[in-house]
């Protein structure tokens, strides 16, 4: 284990401001922060003053970018003044301990084990990872869909440049939010060639929970590696990587786990780890060793502490308010008649993200510009929707929040 230091006696007592109100509400008892809809409501499930958010800004932006609460700031700047005080002593001895710490709680938040999970910088870095570390030639073909973000689909794009490889696309058309048709088509597209099937676990562009597990299934039934791109799902809804049964997990620390930004996990199942040899685990399975060089350690710590932060909630609860969020910003939304929702309705396929389709006379681009200079609403631009405007609610988030959002965009587009 790594030394209890003065530094992390300082963090927990940081934590600890963190957690009153989680307590609380798992026990039902009243401290102010109700759930969305019911009057208090004051920052969703987080207290206020647990974000640095500019005063007066609505954030329903965290499927881009996730605000990193105090705790979680204040533990990865006292460790990053701790380190360098004395860098060689801290990066080398204390350093290397905690970080193991922290990928021990990474691999059970995702519920995964420990030597199954690799840190990395983020979605992209572990995804280019794998990509780069599987031993695919000319001819071998991947299959995917077009709805991948930039950051999981670049990979396969290099290796069709460099190597020679297929890609094949399947389609999920914005709106349909149909499991079974994206299974069907998957099952169609693949060939006696394919040798991984490379999808996301939330649709960045609708938020569409994908079939994971039959995905995965239908993957191991025909020989292929299941690579999931878990961006937009880590810490926003609960994630089993061992119950999916998927051969790859990659997601973020930045986005819906509040961590530090350059932060990521990478969990490769050990029946697929002869498949994908990863030069991060030349010199052994660890977060930091020659493999890996000097790793980002007052970051990583930061993550360690977000991943706490998460936890004093628990995830089972943070998604039930950011679905339940969702429900009735989609709900609110079904009243504004110049947008079309592509998002799923409330139920088995929805996640905490909802995307619209603006009409042809309004650019999505324009429209999220003009709401975060002219009134403080953060949203995401999808123009290759096309012209799509995505909400996204996490645990800071209240109904008062969607409902400033939603009367903004009414105003923008009448």
């Amino acid at each position: 284990m790594a030394d209890f230091t003065p530094l992390d006696r300082r963090w927990f007592l940081a934590l600890m401001g963190a957690l009153p109100a989680a307590r609380a509400l798992a026990c039902n008892v009243d401290t102010g922060v109700r759930p969305p809809g019911q009057p208090g409501a004051r920052s969703g499930l987080a207290m206020a003053d647990d974000l640095l958010l500019a005063p007066g800004l609505v954030y329903l932006q965290t499927g881009s970018v996730g605000p990193s609460p105090r705790p979680v700031m204040e533990r990865t700047v006292a460790a990053w003044k701790e380190l360098e005080q004395n860098p060689t002593r801290y990066a080398y001895r204390l350093g290397p301990p905690a970080l193991e710490d922290v990928r021990t709680k990474a691999a059970a938040f995702l519920r995964c084990a420990d030597d199954e999970l690799v840190l990395t910088r983020n979605t992209t870095d572990g995804m280019n990872a794998v990509a780069c570390g599987l031993d695919l030639a000319a001819g071998d073909r991947v299959l995917t869909t077009d709805q991948e973000h930039g950051g999981g689909r670049h990979c396969w794009d290099y290796l069709a440049s460099r190597r020679g490889i297929v890609l094949d696309i399947v389609s999920v058309p914005p709106g349909e939010n149909d499991a079974q048709a994206i299974l069907d088509r998957f099952r169609r597209a693949i060939t006696p060639r394919t040798r991984v099937l490379s999808f996301s676990h939330l649709l960045y562009t609708t938020g569409l929970r994908m079939p994971v597990v039959e995905l995965s299934a239908m993957a191991a039934a025909h020989g292929c590696l299941s690579v999931v791109d878990g961006a937009q799902a880590a810490g926003g809804v609960d994630v089993n990587v061992t119950a999916l049964g998927c051969d790859v997990y990659v997601t973020t620390g930045h986005k819906w786990m509040l961590g530090p930004k350059g932060t990521g996990m990478l969990c490769l199942r050990e029946g697929a780890r002869d498949r994908v040899p990863l030069i991060a685990e030349q010199a052994g399975r660890k977060a930091q060793s020659d493999s890996t060089g000097l790793t980002n350690i007052p970051s990583v710590l930061g993550l360690g502490a977000a991943i706490d932060y998460l936890r004093a909630f628990g995830i089972v609860q943070i998604e039930a308010h950011n679905l339940a969020l969702r429900d009735q910003l989609f709900q609110i939304l079904q009243g504004v008649p110049q947008v079309r929702l592509v998002s799923p309705p409330p139920g088995p396929l929805a996640s905490p993200q909802v995307t619209v389709q603006l009409p042809d006379s309004v650019k999505c681009r324009d429209v999220a510009q003009r709401l975060s200079e002219k009134d403080q609403i953060m949203l995401r631009a999808i123009p290759d929707l096309p012209n799509g405007l995505r909400f996204s609610t996490h645990l800071f988030n209240s109904i008062n929040d969607v409902e400033r959002a939603v009367q903004g965009l009414r105003t923008e587009l009448t």
